[in-house]
């Protein structure tokens, strides 16, 4: 697509081939920042591209930002949760607002994140850090003892995650003293919350100068499992709480621009509180969903509320209205072997003819042996659906939790 030199020029952080495409058919110049084993790629398909490894940030860790702020680069978007830092401190150079890298470590490190939460007047459970096991234990029985629990009743569980990792990553769910042996030395520090009982769901909110200009809610079926968009009309009622909640979001991190991808819980009684927020496309495909149902495409969504050369009118011509727009509910679930040894892929005849079925990226097993998952592993591959009733794809979704696919 020809390319707009009045725009910004764009440098995407970290390799996905989705974005690299969003980007080719959109009107802004950009480059890839991403490992020297993307180079070879790049070159066979005429992508711009600059070589950079992710490690952690250090004493050479400027010279990316000065070797982009020399090509013209007007802003970088990170693609990943490890590239956010990175983007914070590209972007205090190039808009020339140092800032932005205090606050990319605050969407970094869980800890710091949720007390900038509290800070802000945003309820969050409650949570502490672990530097050993002995931390986690004497949390767990001290959550427990502020719930008046009695001798013989069952715990209410704690929630173990990494400070930095993505979503799921290193989550674990911890119910007994004898539970806290099998986590291994080298995942502390840790961050550990109380449990909340209650709906989880995430958001994904494009701002532009400090406003909202598109929410979704993304709606949970399971966690680490299944998710729809839009959420059903029962989730979506929320939608006032839930803008009121982001708008409280955006002023406590003081969110400028960009694309943030929070997660939230509703309490039986209707509360909210506060999971953590993240500044990078969500999991699970939740942008290909998007584009599924709404015809836009959101990692341009992303380019033009981070462009700082982009007009109002121009941001708010781009998106389309929520829920009112959608064409229909669009969900996918991720694939888990529910065998320890596994042969062959085989999709359930069911599925396939399911009126809802629309694709899947299952391949055959390339080892027989399942690894056992600690925590929230990784998923095998997902399966698409879109149709026109929320309540037919929520049931759909949980139903796929019953299957073997690998057998």
């Amino acid at each position: 697509m020809q390319k707009d030199p009045n725009k910004g020029y764009i440098a995407l952080l970290g390799w996905s081939l989705n974005a690299i495409e969003a980007a080719e058919n959109f009107d802004r110049r950009y480059v890839v920042v991403a490992p020297d084993w993307a180079e070879e790629y790049c070159q066979k398909h005429d992508i711009p591209y600059v070589s950079w490894n992710f490690e952690r940030l250090n004493d050479r860790s400027m010279e990316i930002a000065e070797t982009l702020q020399e090509m013209g680069v007007d802003v970088a978007i990170p693609l990943f949760e490890e590239t956010v830092e990175w983007a914070g401190a590209i972007n205090s150079l190039l808009l020339d607002n140092p800032r932005l890298y205090g606050q990319s470590l605050l969407l970094r490190d869980k800890a710091l994140m949720k007390r900038r939460a509290q800070l802000g007047g945003i309820r969050v459970g409650i949570f502490e850090e672990a530097h050993d096991k002995e931390d986690v234990i004497r949390f767990l029985k001290r959550v427990n003892q502020t719930l008046l629990k009695l001798d013989g009743d069952p715990n209410d569980p704690i929630h173990l995650k990494a400070f930095d990792k993505a979503g799921c990553l290193g989550h674990r769910v911890i119910r007994t003293p004898d539970e806290v042996d099998t986590i291994p030395e080298e995942e502390f520090p840790v961050l550990m919350e109380s449990h909340l009982d209650g709906w989880e769901f995430a958001v994904e909110a494009w701002i532009h100068k400090g406003k909202i200009v598109f929410l979704n809610i993304s709606e949970y079926v399971t966690l680490g499992y299944s998710v729809f968009v839009p959420a059903s009309p029962e989730l979506e009622q929320y939608r006032p709480q839930i803008t009121a909640q982001i708008e409280k979001l955006i002023k406590a991190f003081d969110i400028e621009f960009g694309l943030i991808h929070p997660e939230y819980f509703v309490t039986n009684d209707g509360e909210m509180y506060f999971g953590e927020v993240a500044y990078r496309p969500p999991g699970f495909k939740v942008f290909e969903l998007l584009e599924r149902v709404y015809g836009f495409n959101a990692y341009q969504a992303s380019m033009l509320v981070f462009d700082p050369k982009s007009t109002v009118e121009e941001v708010e011509a781009f998106f389309p209205k929520e829920v009112e727009d959608a064409d229909g509910y669009a969900g996918c679930f991720g694939v888990y072997p529910r065998r320890r040894v596994v042969s062959k892929l085989e999709i359930p005849e069911e599925v396939e003819d399911d009126p809802y079925f629309e694709s899947h990226e299952l391949t055959a097993p390339m080892e027989e042996t399942v690894t056992k998952r600690t925590a929230f592993g990784t998923h095998w591959g997902l399966i698409y659906f879109k149709g026109d009733e929320a309540a037919r794809m929520k049931e759909l979704l949980k139903h796929m939790e019953d299957l073997d696919f690998y057998i």
